[in-house]
């Protein structure tokens, strides 16, 4: 933590029974509600600006990967006859087995960092 004296206040203002199930979390670990909250606060991360940007362009980015394959696939349908059609259809199957896994796992908030990848798929 931090060395620092602690000679300033913060005032919160909660509910009798939020207040009542911190300090029962808090007495549960030994620690002090002042502790408690520092620690859960210490933890937390938060977002940025940036981050909701690069949500928002990964979203987008996938949204577009999305649209492309569905023609790709509606074209694959009308053709099925053909050998190409067939091998599209098997990568558009390796295609959407990556966009699974990419799509349920968001870009998380960071506490500082920022990397930014601006690839562009169309």
């Amino acid at each position: 933590m931090t060395t620092d004296k602690r000679d300033t206040t913060i005032t919160l203002r909660v509910s009798q029974s939020e207040k009542l199930a911190w300090q029962a979390k808090a007495d549960l670990v030994g620690m002090t509600l002042s502790n408690l909250i520092r620690q859960a606060i210490s933890r937390t991360k938060t977002w940025t600006a940036a981050d909701k940007s690069l949500v928002k362009e990964q979203t987008r980015q996938i949204v577009r990967i999305g649209n492309n394959l569905n023609q790709i696939a509606k074209w694959a349908n009308t053709y099925k006859s053909t050998a190409e059609a067939i091998e599209i259809i098997q990568a558009l199957r390796l295609v959407e087995q990556s966009l699974t896994q990419l799509s349920p796992k968001p870009l998380q908030p960071s506490s500082s960092n920022h990397s930014s990848n601006s690839n562009d798929v169309s």
